[in-house]
């Protein structure tokens, strides 16, 4: 190949190159017949892909039904030859000659087209069909005359192909080139010097075809011309271009067009024979011309998709050797004969369930090869599927996404395409393509309800199952493992993992420890079902367990109590009638239900005909009237018991006292026995505590023996001497406050001994030093001033002795008088009249008083009550032993003296200036035993 040749291919190749970057598709240009394994081109470079696209992507390349010529190296990112291209045979004599294929890319879907054209090289020398070319020429052919050639063959097109003729001897000969539409040169032989039969009877000529190439090819054949004897007329076609149109698949024989000629000889050098003179195509092979009458029909097959028409070159001859040539032009009438074929470029099998709209999922190619309304193509697929087919180039559709996928409502999809033209009667084929939807998680677990509750017997064993939660979840596999988890939380301040467990594979629910109803009635928790998705998705629900009770507690009887310590009795008195209630007994039990149903039997009694007991309510009434034959003790069991199965029961004693008084009640029931520990405890306490109130007693008696003794000596001396007398002081128990605002817990009470004719003398009243004021006349109502106090606080802490103030009396109001006499309304607040001596009843208090000290002290009888119940016995208290306590009064005189703390900022009116006198700390409050020695001292 010369470097001119080798220069106008790197043009036409650039010019390609640019063409195909304004198109957006790449294109080559190689030479015909490249040895295997020739480079075509960079394509990764020239597409701008990565050679890690390429591979990752699966690239390949799709070329329809062509044959494969072309292969792509992934490794390099090139194309190579794959086969030898003969251009001749890919493409004819059709101009350019190009490869169309694609290039087709996976994860994500491209493809990209690629356009190869094939440039012609002069691989074919022109060449004749018949090894020579025969002529029967009248020697009376006239000049000018035409002798129609057979043209030479050059598959090679362009410069290489066919360019001139030559004819050699040019002696009676020349040629003349004769061009026609869609021809290629056809060539005739113009007889310019008339032949001679006589001197030449065959004449021998050499037809050499020329083409352009570099180095330039050329096939000859031989013209043999016989040389008659004179027909000087040649055949004449009516018209030199014949139209004519049959229609596709058209049957054989059927008539396409008749041709006519005509020869002004007559004779036989007059008959005309017709033939296809076509010797490229295969023409002869599609028609047929009947020789006698020029008819054309059809004896092949008729593909419009092979050739859209055809020319068909008839010549007519006569006998004499003359000729005369034309040319059918027959279009060919496409009909809808082929249906759409559908391929697919590209395809995934397996989509997941989130994938995003407008995706693409299968590349599709379709192909017919019918022209105008039958070529065209439209594709759908079956509808209510969340998919939508595009176009996205000529014949290329894309199968996308259009809708959110759910693999939970439909995991396969069987999709059929279907792609029809648009010819009459339309045409159409359809392919099903099967796509699966792989799962992603994307539901949680959904509990079968939306809360659950069980019960459960208490005193069950631990690790019991109790019930099963379950949870279902739509996804698949791995995403749809439900796992159970028990959330924290807490029942009382104690968690509920203390309490029950879920199994985190079955959702069955487990008690830890045995429940008690008593302690908790019911509970909730909440469980969380949980998948094996990434990030796992959960939901919970809430579980509530309730504890069932069970008979496991007996009744407790809460009245009567059951003391060990002291008897308690419900006294009934002789006059009481049928029906009266003597108590009741009352009990619980912290069972429910049924279990917590109670009722009162009568078990033993004393007495069976006197008492009942109330099935349901527990009271106790008499049957009959009470007679004075009845026992004073009467001893009741009652059994309490509940309705639980087993049922259970408690049983108490009641103890009755049949008695109109309390002295017999108390003597009947000092014989109630005990048990022996308990009896020798009380036994040692009373014991003790007669002991220790024998001892006390005996030392009060001689204190106030000595006392009185010391008083009356003193008394016998300062009545001999005349002199002042001396205060004596005198510490009396705590009294009550007659001011009815408490008890005073510090009174200091003056006992102070006079003569009769004391009234004369002076009185002085000495107050403590940590006292400020001490009123002696709370008829006054002038208030000390600062001075005078601390001079008054001064001299009783010096303890001066003052002299006597004549001016000190006492008024009319301070003077005694009889027990029980009103005080005038000049007597101070807190003060009172002089008790009368006590009586025998008072004194028989103070005795019963004393008795029930000693009972406090042993602790055997209830405060105040002598052991009776305080619902149904008389109570005895001090409320109405008469207070000693409240006054101090001067024997032989008038006056009377009373200490009132309530109001210590209370002044002595002037100018009665109290005497001092000696103050003593106060004892303590003495107790009822003192009080009655006491009582029996001051009557003596």
């Amino acid at each position: 190949m010369s470097d001119r040749t080798m220069a106008r291919q790197v043009l036409l190749f650039i010019w390609f190159l640019s063409l195909s970057s304004a198109l957006g598709q790449v294109s080559y240009s190689i030479p015909e017949e490249m040895a295997k394994g020739s480079l075509v081109g960079n394509i990764a470079q020239d597409l701008g892909l990565d050679l890690k696209r390429l591979k990752s992507g699966k690239a390949r390349i799709y070329t329809g039904d062509s044959a494969e010529y072309i292969e792509l190296n992934k490794e390099r990112g090139v194309l190579l030859i794959k086969e030898r291209i003969d251009r001749e045979a890919l493409c004819g004599q059709t101009t350019p000659c190009a490869l169309h294929l694609q290039i087709i890319l996976e994860n994500p879907i491209e493809f990209f087209s690629v356009t190869i054209e094939i440039v012609d090289i002069n691989d074919n020398t022109p060449s004749f069909e018949k090894g020579r070319i025969n002529f029967r020429i009248s020697e009376s052919a006239i000049l000018e005359s035409k002798f129609t050639l057979e043209p030479a063959i050059d598959l090679d097109v362009g410069f290489n192909g066919l360019q001139s003729y030559t004819l050699k001897p040019t002696d009676n000969f020349k040629l003349k080139f004769k061009n026609q539409p869609g021809d290629g040169k056809n060539v005739e032989m113009v007889l310019q010097k008339p032949l001679d039969r006589e001197k030449q009877h065959d004449v021998i000529l050499v037809l050499t075809a020329v083409d352009g190439g570099d180095p330039q090819l050329s096939g000859s054949i031989e013209i043999h011309i016989t040389v008659l004897d004179a027909n000087d007329n040649a055949p004449v076609f009516s018209q030199s271009v014949y139209k004519a149109t049959v229609t596709e698949n058209a049957p054989k024989d059927t008539i396409v067009s008749t041709v006519s000629a005509t020869d002004a000889d007559e004779g036989v050098n007059r008959k005309i024979e017709y033939s296809i003179t076509n010797m490229q195509d295969n023409v002869r092979q599609i028609f047929d011309i009947n020789e006698d009458n020029g008819q054309v029909t059809v004896v092949g097959k008729i593909d419009f998709e092979k050739a859209r028409n055809y020319e068909i070159r008839v010549q007519a001859s006569d006998h004499g050797g003359l000729t005369d040539s034309c040319k059918i032009i027959v279009d060919v009438i496409d009909i809808n004969d082929n249906k759409p074929v559908i391929n697919i470029m590209s395809k995934t099998n397996v989509i997941a369930e989130n994938s995003p709209s407008e995706m693409v999922v299968i590349i599709i190619n379709v192909q017919d090869p019918d022209s105008g309304e039958n070529g065209k193509i439209q594709c759908s697929i079956n509808e209510n599927i969340p998919f939508s087919l595009k176009s996205t180039n000529t014949n290329f559709f894309s199968l996308v996404t259009d809708g959110d996928l759910d693999r939970e409502r439909e995991s396969e999809y069987n999709i059929s395409v279907t792609c029809s033209d648009e010819g009459v009667p339309s045409l159409s084929s359809s392919v099903t393509l099967s796509l699966q939807i792989s799962d992603v998680n994307d539901n949680a677990p959904v509990f079968e309800k939306s809360s659950y509750e069980a019960s459960v017997q208490e005193n069950n064993t631990p690790g019991l199952s109790i019930f099963t939660v379950r949870a279902r979840d739509a996804d698949f596999n791995q995403n749809a493992r439900v796992s159970y988890i028990l959330e924290d939380s807490s029942v009382n301040g104690v968690p509920v993992s203390s309490l029950v467990s879920v199994s985190a594979d079955s959702g069955v629910i487990h008690a830890v420890r045995s429940f008690d109803y008593e302690q908790i009635k019911d509970f909730q928790f909440r469980v969380k079902a949980q998948d094996g998705g990434s990030p796992p998705l959960s939901s919970n629900v809430s579980v509530k367990i309730i504890i069932q009770d069970q008979n496991d507690n007996a009744p407790q009887v809460l009245y009567p109590v059951q003391s060990a310590a002291s008897v308690v009795a419900e006294i009934v008195p002789r006059s009481a009638d049928v029906g009266y209630l003597v108590t009741k007994v009352v009990a619980v039990d912290v069972d429910s239900g049924q279990n917590a149903w109670l009722s009162y039997k009568l078990h033993k009694a004393t007495d069976r005909a006197l008492f009942e007991v109330g099935l349901q309510n527990g009271e106790i009434r008499t049957v009959r009237q009470v007679t004075d034959k009845d026992a004073v003790k009467q001893r009741l069991t009652v059994v309490v018991e509940d309705n639980g199965q087993p049922s259970r029961s408690a049983t108490v004693n009641v103890n009755v006292a049949v008695a109109d008084s309390f002295p017999e009640v108390l003597s009947e029931f000092t014989d109630f026995t005990h048990d022996k520990e308990y009896n020798d405890n009380l036994t040692f306490y009373l014991v003790l505590a007669l002991a220790v109130v024998s001892f006390l007693f005996i030392v009060s008696i001689i204190a106030i023996l000595s006392v009185k003794c010391y008083r009356w000596r003193r008394e016998r001396m300062f009545y001999k001497s005349e002199a002042n007398l001396p205060v004596i002081p005198y510490y009396p128990p705590l009294y009550a406050d007659v001011g009815g605002t408490g008890t005073l817990q510090h009174v200091y009470n003056y006992e102070v001994c006079r003569t009769t004719d004391s009234r004369k003398s002076d009185l002085k009243y000495v107050r403590p030093c940590s006292e400020s004021i001490i009123s002696l006349d709370t008829s006054g109502t002038h208030t000390l001033t600062h001075a005078q106090r601390e001079r008054l606080n001064f001299d009783d802490c010096e303890d001066q002795q003052k002299p006597p103030s004549g001016d000190w009396r006492f008024t009319q109001n301070q003077r005694p008088g009889p027990s029980g006499a009103a005080a005038t309304p000049e007597v101070a607040v807190g003060t009172g009249p002089w008790p009368n001596p006590p009586t025998e009843a008072e004194q028989l208090q103070a005795l019963m008083a004393a008795a029930n000290e000693v009972s406090e002290a042993t602790n055997t009888l209830a405060p105040g009550t002598m052991g009776l119940s305080t619902r149904y016995s008389p109570q005895f208290t001090l409320q109405h032993v008469p207070d000693y306590r409240q006054n101090v009064y001067i024997p032989g005189s008038t006056a009377t003296l009373t200490s009132n703390q309530q109001q210590p900022q209370q002044a002595l009116p002037p100018p009665q200036v109290a005497a001092a006198a000696q103050p003593e700390p106060p004892k303590a409050a003495q107790t009822p035993a003192s009080k009655k020695k006491s009582t029996k001292k001051e009557k003596k």
